[in-house]
């Protein structure tokens, strides 16, 4: 086969992808762009679990190119992650794709371009007052790309319907959103099992508190970002939110949160096995092999 120019890890949260795909990156003289849809965000650190120290020397791309509170969308996302794609391989580098949200994953792969979608208020007024079950059920039941692993609020749900009403509108646009997948991608995805997963979630997310996670999102809230829009971000963000402003009790967040993790990860691997029945080839790797074989097992499927 012809050797990989694109290299996406990716695996659910906690599987140790960001160390693995800083491993590739130093090993293949590359650089990294990351496809998890809140590091974008400036100031969400141990929230989103950046890990930046793992990147060493690594160049990193798509992570701190907006403020906390911005809702940046499909769209911008590709426009931005597909330019960096592109200087990096212009100058000669390789370029990996690192993160765990499958839509984004999926539509670089794809080489999917978007149109920008407006908002439409006569829509969102109709959904207002629907149950989060209920609005992914109306999602899951369109045929257009949404990533149901990120729909964890009401709004975010309603955004996603939003922008699949609008391929429906505008057939000419969703035409030109058709998977066109890129030939010359390899996609490594971190395979961890259940159980191991569910203890690094666990410790993870303790360890994360300690280091002041909490402290992190009060910072965010006396700077400026309003709690709704925190509140929107989902998962920590969600419910460390609802404890600062003194809806739950720590360890009633605690509980929620880690249980919210834990149902995360398992859409996750919805999705990857999703991407899969779609027809694109994830070769799954042991999360726990020592670091040169994994990255000689990368050389190898990549034929690099």
């Amino acid at each position: 086969m012809n050797p990989a120019k694109l290299i996406v890890i990716t695996g659910p949260t906690a599987s140790g992808k960001t160390r693995r795909a800083a491993d590739v990156a130093m090993e293949l003289d590359g650089e990294i762009v990351s496809a998890d849809s809140r590091q974008l965000y400036r100031g969400m650190d141990l929230g989103t679990g950046k890990d930046i120290d793992e990147y060493g020397d690594v160049p990193y791309h798509m992570i701190d190119i907006a403020p906390a509170g911005a809702r940046l969308n499909l769209y911008t996302y590709l426009r931005d992650a597909n330019a960096a794609i592109d200087d990096i391989s212009r100058r000669g580098r390789m370029p990996v794709v690192c993160g765990g949200t499958g839509m984004y994953v999926e539509a670089i792969v794809n080489g999917i371009v978007l149109p920008q979608v407006p908002e439409n208020r006569a829509l969102r007024q109709s959904l207002e007052g629907k149950s989060l079950a209920e609005l992914t059920d109306i999602l899951s039941s369109m045929k257009r790309l949404h990533n149901v692993t990120d729909v964890d609020t009401c709004k975010r749900a309603i955004r996603a319907i939003e922008i699949a009403t609008y391929y429906l509108d505008h057939p000419d646009e969703a035409e030109a959103a058709k998977p066109s997948p890129r030939t010359d991608a390899v996609i490594i995805g971190v395979d961890i099992d259940r159980d191991s997963r569910r203890s690094r979630i666990s410790r993870r997310l303790r360890d994360r508190l300690d280091a002041g996670m909490i402290d992190e999102v009060r910072g965010l809230i006396d700077n400026g970002v309003s709690p709704d829009d925190l509140i929107y971000y989902g998962l920590e963000y969600k419910y460390l939110t609802l404890h600062v402003t003194g809806q739950l009790t720590r360890e009633q967040m605690f509980e929620a949160l880690e249980i919210a993790i834990h149902q995360f990860a398992k859409r996750q691997m919805t999705w990857f096995r999703g991407m899969e029945r779609r027809g694109l080839h994830v070769n799954w790797i042991p999360w726990d092999i020592d670091r040169q074989e994994f990255v000689d097992r990368v050389k190898t499927i990549a034929g690099l």
